[in-house]
């Protein structure tokens, strides 16, 4: 059974925005309910687990409802860090579970492939599988007064996204470590394939995909409306391609 947990607790401050950003809308929908909707349409998730802001649970569960596609929907009241919002999710994991993604409802246009991808990694046998994409940019590694230390080979990098994959065991036992960190967002970790790291959990990278971006400012959610649009019209050229064939 795979599970998705989909970490929304997030505030929509960055975005100009003062409700919790993913409940901002994109083509009229909220960013969690196009999250869900892609993860569900992987054909392979089974319970998608919403952590909320406490405050909002009533909110978030309204725009869900009870389900997705046939797929049950459970919200729950996340924590006041990423970290911490996961493992809430993580306690309405069921034991049948083989497969926990984690996902950002942020990375709203994530395509289902991507999720295939990383399902099957992990069932493969991979503990902890993140998608990731090549950095084009130069990186350099800066010191606190400004001064370039030094530049990091490029092609040693990736640009990690989500959803990542991990078996149950693998994360429950990551975020039992790193629960010291999880309550100061200074110290908690960004992404779950660091608490797996830092246990010594070894951690596979697949191809990422550009759709599965971060919508954190305006300029990603033009961006992000740019690609829905997109998807769109190829989605009614198919319809009308489809239909001349009849």
């Amino acid at each position: 059974m795979v599970v998705a947990i989909l970490t929304s607790a997030g505030s929509g401050r960055r975005r100009g925005h003062l409700l919790p950003k993913a409940l901002v809308e994109l083509g009229g929908v909220p960013l969690v309910v196009h999250a869900a909707r892609a993860l569900v349409s992987s054909g392979l998730v089974e319970l998608v687990v919403v952590t909320a802001p406490p405050e909002h649970v009533a909110a978030f569960t309204e725009v869900l409802g009870a389900e997705i596609a046939g797929v049950p929907v459970r919200v729950v009241a996340g924590g006041s860090t990423r970290q911490s919002s996961v493992a809430a999710g993580l306690v309405a994991v069921p034991d049948s579970a083989d497969v926990v993604l984690v996902h950002d409802a942020a990375r709203a246009l994530v395509p289902p492939d991507l999720v295939v991808r990383v399902v099957e990694a992990v069932r493969a046998g991979h503990q902890a599988v993140i998608p990731g994409l090549a950095v084009t940019d130069t990186i350099k590694r800066v010191g606190f007064e400004g001064d370039v230390v030094e530049t990091v080979p490029r092609h040693e990098l990736r640009a990690v996204q989500t959803p990542q994959g991990f078996t149950p065991d693998a994360l429950a036992r990551a975020h039992a470590a790193g629960a010291h960190l999880s309550l100061d967002e200074a110290s908690a970790a960004s992404d779950d394939a660091g608490l797996a790291e830092a246990i010594g959990v070894p951690v596979w990278v697949v191809d990422g995909h550009e759709d599965a971006f971060k919508i954190t400012t305006q300029r990603d959610l033009a961006v992000a409306q740019v690609v829905l649009a997109e998807r769109d019209r190829v989605a009614a050229r198919s319809d009308d391609s489809a239909e001349a064939q009849r």
